[in-house]
Formats: C-alpha cells, sequence, structure tokens
C-alpha cells in the first residue's frame, strides 16, 4: 500500500477514460483487420491510452509510455506500413539532411524535403525568438547538433563522423551515440528533437542499432521514423563494411492526438498489403560517407523502393 500522498498536479487532474468513450471509439474498428506492427501500436493506443492535455498544442491526446519497434535490417524488410501511402524517399533524405548539418528549410526544400517549412516559419514560439535569423531558418537542432555539437571549451564536436570513424576501424567503445539532444541550446532552435538518440553497436560481424525517441505523434509521424531507424542501420553497415543486424526503436510517449482520431480509424479499417518492401541502395563502390554528404551527391534517384503497394493518402491532422 502506498504511504504518502498523491498530490502532485498531473495527478490531481487526472480523469481515466470512461469505458463508454473508449468503447465508442473502439466500437468503429472493422473486427478481422490484420495489425502491422505499426498499426498494432496505434490500436494500443485506442485500448490502453490516457487522455493528456498538450499545452504547446493546446490540444488533448491519447497517450501510452514505452514502446519498442524492432526492424529486420539484416533481411532487408523496409518497415513501410501500406494501410496509407507514404514518402519513404522523403524520410530518409530529410535524415540525410541531418547527416548533412543543414540548418534551412531552404536546404531541405532543394532535397525535396518540405517537413521543415511550417517548423522554420510557422510555429509561435520560433517566430518570437530573437535567436531566429530570418525565414527558413531552423536553428540549432538536429544537423547542427549532430554536426558541430559545442563543448565546455567552446570547440565543436562532429558526432557523425567521430561514430563513423570508430565504426568503421571497428571500435565498439560501447559509446558509438550520436545524440541532438542538447538542453543548453533549446532556445537556440525552432524545435526539441523528438527521435534524439542513436546508439550503434558491433557483434562480430554485425551492425546493430537502438534509437530512442522522446514523444511521437504516431498518425503523423511514425511512418516517417521507422524509415528513417532503417536507413540509418543498412547505411552505416554498408559504408564501414559490416553486415547489418536489428534496428531497435524506443519510443517514450507515444500518443494520437483527438482531431486525429476519425482518420486513425479509417487507416485501421485498411487491410494492409502483404508486401515484402525492400530498400534499395547505391553499390557499395558509389555508396560512399562523402557521397552521401555530397550536396550534389546522394538524392531521390539513389533510392529504390521495392514491392511497394498501399492505400492511398490519409492526411492526418497536424499540430504546430
Amino acid at each position: 500500500m502506498q504511504d504518502y500522498p498523491i498530490n502532485n498536479p498531473a495527478a490531481l487532474n487526472f480523469t481515466p477514460m470512461s469505458l463508454e468513450e473508449r468503447e465508442a471509439i473502439l466500437s468503429q474498428l472493422n473486427p478481422g483487420v490484420t495489425r502491422t506492427d505499426y498499426t498494432a501500436l496505434m490500436e494500443k493506443i485506442l485500448r490502453e491510452g490516457q487522455w493528456v492535455y498538450n499545452e504547446r498544442t493546446g490540444k488533448r491526446c491519447l497517450v501510452i509510455i514505452s514502446h519498442t519497434l524492432r526492424y529486420d535490417v539484416d533481411q532487408n524488410r523496409l518497415p513501410l506500413d501500406t494501410t496509407r501511402a507514404s514518402s519513404p524517399k522523403m524520410a530518409i533524405m530529410e535524415k540525410v539532411g541531418y547527416w548533412r548539418g543543414y540548418d534551412s528549410a531552404a536546404d531541405f526544400r532543394k532535397i525535396k524535403v518540405r517537413t521543415w517549412d511550417d517548423n522554420a516559419n510557422k510555429t509561435k514560439a520560433w517566430l518570437n525568438n530573437s535567436a531566429r535569423k530570418g525565414v527558413d531558418d531552423i536553428g540549432r537542432a538536429y544537423g547542427p547538433q549532430l554536426r558541430g555539437w559545442v563543448d565546455h571549451k567552446g570547440d565543436t564536436i562532429d558526432q557523425l563522423m567521430t561514430v563513423y570513424d570508430k565504426i568503421k576501424r571497428g571500435v565498439d567503445d560501447r559509446g558509438l551515440i550520436m545524440t541532438y539532444y542538447n538542453p543548453g541550446e533549446f532556445d537556440l532552435g525552432s524545435l526539441r528533437p523528438c527521435m534524439h538518440t542513436h546508439q550503434f553497436s558491433i557483434l562480430g560481424d554485425t551492425l546493430h542499432l537502438n534509437s530512442s525517441q522522446r514523444s511521437c505523434d504516431v498518425a503523423l509521424g511514425l511512418n516517417f521514423n521507422q524509415v528513417q531507424c532503417f536507413w540509418m542501420l543498412k547505411t552505416m553497415a554498408m559504408i564501414t563494411g559490416l553486415k547489418p543486424g536489428k534496428a531497435d526503436h524506443t519510443i517514450v510517449n507515444a500518443h494520437i492526438y483527438e482531431d486525429q482520431l476519425h482518420t486513425v480509424i479509417q487507416q485501421l479499417n485498411n487491410e494492409p498489403y502483404d508486401n515484402h518492401v525492400k530498400l534499395i541502395l547505391p553499390h557499395h563502390s558509389k555508396y560512399t560517407m562523402d557521397y552521401i554528404l555530397d550536396d550534389n551527391g546522394f538524392n531521390h534517384d539513389d533510392i529504390i523502393i521495392e514491392n511497394y503497394t498501399s492505400h492511398g493518402r490519409i492526411q492526418h491532422a497536424f499540430s504546430e
């Protein structure tokens, strides 16, 4: 039994979802539809999630805490959900932009990525931030932290190249970690990182990856994040002469916003296609770190998504 008072404001303001409200949501699901890892997580949130009010967005969302997905990179089984249309090439190129250290939405648009347009130019807190340099500025978020982390002496650390060099030399010091999460510079960027840390591990001739995500808008963004984890491991293994193993992707706060429920139900009622979707990247003689980081190098045309068929696009609500 508890022998201390439950008096935290979060606890005092908490009202569990009623059985009637949950049943009203679940009753809209068609029975017998096959679940993928992605849609199984969405259904789990509907069945087990609790309402949480999010101050940043001014919306309620259904939340569960801690969920891990595993991707079979060793089998080249791309976790690309087919219950709605996705943009896997854009997801990969966004990650490429981080590796290149991009700090402008304009740079991302040059590689056909539009995910940063609103964060750079429409987020109220960032528009009012004196650190913002102007139109399209992202600030010190993601790429600049990866390629130019500033240490206590004022020197910069290139996390990507440090980790890449160690892996290429076969060195696993249990610290093959790249992180975008820098609390000391949150006010210098347009957005705190959601998928914030990646740790590689070498076991024999195989490279593995563990990715950590503090927050995930599951309906809108998980399909991007899954592809990005897969690409990171497959790529890092290819360019360092190792076999790709498994990628484990842990989400701490997995949520669905209230204004997404109707489109989530729509997606969950779509029967997924039974495809073994594959990611095909350039031959290793061409696919190098230099080629990936070259602004005029790796691009959309280098990416082949094989065996991908999906249902149509579903426009899940975006929360600024």
